[in-house]
């Protein structure tokens, strides 16, 4: 019988918000298959929560760095990276930089939606629609996103309060169930294990971003890095000793 090999992955979580990884943890080791090992980490600087613009441009910078460090550390061999937060902050930077495969929380959820079809998304945060739609066009996953239903509470708030998540997320699921989509995926970090419970409460399929972004990665289903070892194409000045030793 044939040992499957073990792989690792680090799931970086670009808000400051521990709990925050804590609930992708629990969320995320509950379906690991057993050949797969997952190694987290919280932004140390920027907002508690992603959720808006400003705190999103200050979260790629957290990502990467966050990044660099855990490379700087680490001991044992990373086989790809999942970025835990529904905006993707930091996606082509990381990308660009790493040898091996990257994606993140939306972008993952894309993948798994458009082979279904068109497809809406629900999330916390008002502020989020116009930069989601931004996303899913750089990704190339315009077209199929027909819809996005924000509510006012934020992931945040949505993560604290389970019982008037799961009411405030079914009210917005059927106003994402438009006639020409096949799946609403439930976007966000603070989000990640809803999806089951709002799955019971209405018909269309229901992606949860957080394992998609699991389940994206272990099926090898996100473009494969070019470089065959980590490094950046800037000089830079005033960053930590972690992103500044990646020059090439």
């Amino acid at each position: 019988m044939q040992i499957p090999i073990s792989r690792r992955f680090l799931v970086i979580n670009p808000n400051t918000n521990a709990l925050t990884t804590r609930r992708l943890q629990e969320v995320l080791t509950s379906c690991l298959p057993e050949n797969v090992h997952l190694e987290f980490t919280t932004a140390v600087f920027g907002a508690n929560y992603i959720a808006c613009e400003a705190s999103h441009v200050v979260a790629s910078h957290a990502c990467l760095a966050a990044w660099a460090d855990h490379n700087k550390m680490a001991s044992t061999q990373i086989d790809g990276v999942l970025i835990g937060c529904f905006g993707d902050p930091g996606l082509f930077a990381l990308r660009e930089v790493a040898a091996y495969p990257v994606t993140g929380l939306a972008e993952a959820s894309f993948i798994q939606a458009a082979k279904l079809g068109p497809f809406s998304i629900v999330t916390g945060g008002e502020r989020w629609k116009p930069m989601l739609q931004r996303l899913a066009m750089s990704l190339g996953y315009s077209d199929q996103l027909k819809h996005i239903e924000t509510v006012t509470a934020t992931g945040a708030e949505l993560q604290a309060n389970p019982q008037m998540a799961i009411e405030c997320l079914k009210k917005a699921c059927e106003e994402a169930f438009k006639s020409d989509v096949r799946t609403i995926i439930l976007g966000g970090a603070g989000l990640a294990g809803y999806a089951q419970e709002i799955q019971k409460l209405i018909s269309l399929p229901v992606i949860d971003s957080a394992t998609a972004g699991l389940e994206v990665l272990i099926n090898k289903q996100v473009p494969m890095s070019l470089r065959k070892e980590h490094g950046t194409y800037a000089q830079w000045t005033g960053m930590s000793d972690s992103v500044e030793r990646l020059s090439r």
